[in-house]
């Protein structure tokens, strides 16, 4: 008995010795049996592993059947050659979907958490259909790489320079690939605008503006600009806002009312901490330059907008004048004193509160005048909890949130509105605030400090008294005694202790 073939050679040989009929009818029957055997396969891959096949698949593997026994059982029939080339082009393409699959989204995405460039895998995916159609032009046609690579002289230079542009961009994207100055997703600064990175092809960059306007930069010129990436070496990146001031604000108070705008803006990151600077002495005003840091470059319209609203409550509040050009005549008419107009609302909403029903009508009109008439902006904080208090507000218009953190956990407790005041106990006591203030919407307000609580105590003696007297029933209102306790010896005996400890407090706090 002879022995089996082991190997395709020795099939071959053998297939040799079969006759002609023979050797087409086992052509026939394995044609369909290794064409199942594929499409199994290609279902497994498919359903499986997440390998994308297509119907171009199934012409592979049809062509794969037909060619491979044929050139194994030496059968040859019309246009074998042509079969044999085309299947093997679309080997390539399914070998491509392999790589994409087990080795760009399996090993690098999955595994290793990296996200591959896409030009890189279009890179790799001509690569492959190029050495495909070599070997296809080599081994089926006879067409070595040399003689393929040897063009004729003025063909090669038409083509040359009809491609230069296109080389030059292809040969540029793999630099940058290569060279990694930036990635999907970063921000730069290119050609004097901002824009993010949304991809990176054979031909050129494409990038997006804030407005959601896209760009498209040829890589060849890209390649030659100087790319400031601002998501190097962090996401974290500074940027800067100039700010033109008056020249008869002091500049340590100017400093001082930029750094809060810019703290209380949203988006501004906490650390590092901001910086002012001041820049120039310009000829109508002094030049300051801010500096905040931030990590999300999309944000930047909406922080510089917040920066700069707290920046105008701020001078407003501060008395703090935003100059007009030296060349602009501004004429302006005598109006109605706006501190006289909010001064008078807050004279009727004093007399409404408890804690001022003791001033009489001259206390309270000479109370008022030394007030001093601020604006806050919506979001801005009022007061904060924690913080030293040596004045109080008079809401004159406007609503505002009251805020108490407790256990590091900030709780909405009350809401004020026009005609509330806030701040008085710590004015009075000199403790430190109880709670956080926060403006809903803008407000107008009065503030009367230390000082005009003062004079006023100075300039009447027995208000001392009567202060001392309502903070002491307000305190027994707090500890709930009034309202739980009927005999009136203990609600007295508490009173004229409270009464004590509070003028002692009232005079240490205003140095009577």
């Amino acid at each position: 008995m002879g022995e089996l073939p082991t190997s395709a050679n020795d099939l071959a040989t053998a297939s040799n010795f079969l006759p002609a009929g023979y050797r087409d009818l086992l052509l026939v029957l394995s044609v369909p049996g290794l064409y199942c055997l594929m499409v199994v396969l290609g279902r497994r891959l498919k359903r499986r592993h997440g390998v994308r096949l297509g119907y171009l698949y199934h012409l592979f593997a049809l062509g794969l059947a037909i060619c491979l026994p044929a050139r194994l059982l030496e059968v040859t029939f019309p246009h074998f050659r042509e079969v044999g080339s085309f299947t093997a082009i679309l080997g390539a393409i399914f070998l491509i979907a392999l790589v994409d699959r087990y080795i760009w989204e399996l090993y690098f995405q999955q595994r290793h958490r990296v996200k591959v460039p896409k030009f890189l895998s279009e890179v790799a995916r001509l690569a492959i259909l190029i050495i495909a159609l070599f070997l296809v032009l080599d081994l089926g046609y006879g067409q070595t790489i040399k003689g393929l690579l040897i063009a004729p002289g003025i063909a090669a230079v038409v083509i040359g320079l009809a491609m230069q542009d296109l080389m030059g961009n292809i040969i540029a994207g793999v630099a940058l690939q290569v060279g990694k100055p930036f990635q999907h997703g970063d921000w730069l600064f290119v050609e004097n605008r901002y824009a993010e990175v949304i991809e990176v092809n054979w031909r050129s960059t494409r990038l997006r503006t804030v407005d959601e306007i896209s760009i498209e930069i040829p890589n060849r010129d890209l390649a030659k600009q100087t790319i400031v990436n601002l998501n190097l070496p962090s996401r974290l990146h500074a940027m800067r806002i100039p700010v033109s001031i008056d020249y008869a604000a002091p500049p340590t108070r100017v400093k001082g009312v930029l750094l809060h705008a810019m703290v209380n803006a949203k988006g501004v990151a906490p650390e590092p901490k901001p910086k002012v600077y001041l820049k120039n002495f310009a000829d109508s005003a002094v030049e300051y330059e801010i500096k905040f840091w931030m990590s999300d470059h999309s944000q930047y319209p909406d922080i510089c907008d917040a920066i700069r609203t707290n920046i105008w409550y701020g001078l407003q509040r501060h008395g703090i004048k935003i100059p007009y050009p030296v060349r602009t005549v501004q004429l302006e008419r005598p109006a109605r004193n706006k501190q006289q107009e909010v001064q008078s609302v807050a004279r009727i909403m004093l007399r409404q509160q408890p804690l001022f029903k003791c001033l009489n009508d001259n206390q309270l009109d000479a109370l008022l005048p030394r007030g001093r008439v601020v604006h806050f902006g919506t979001g801005e904080t009022l007061i904060q909890q924690g913080d030293q208090g040596e004045s109080m507000f008079i809401l004159v218009n406007g609503e505002a949130n009251v805020v108490v953190k407790r256990n590091d956990s900030p709780m909405h407790v009350a809401s004020l509105s026009s005609g509330d005041c806030f701040g008085e106990m710590s004015l009075l006591t000199g403790e430190r605030r109880n709670a956080t203030i926060i403006a809903q919407i803008d407000c107008e307000v009065v503030e009367i400090g230390k000082p005009v609580i003062a004079q006023s105590l100075k300039e009447n003696p027995d208000l001392l008294n009567k202060l001392s007297e309502l903070l002491a029933r307000r305190q027994l209102e707090i500890e709930g005694i009034v309202a739980a306790n009927t005999q009136p010896s203990v609600v007295a005996a508490k009173q004229t202790q409270y009464e004590a400890t509070f003028g002692d407090k009232l005079r240490a706090f205003f140095e009577l």
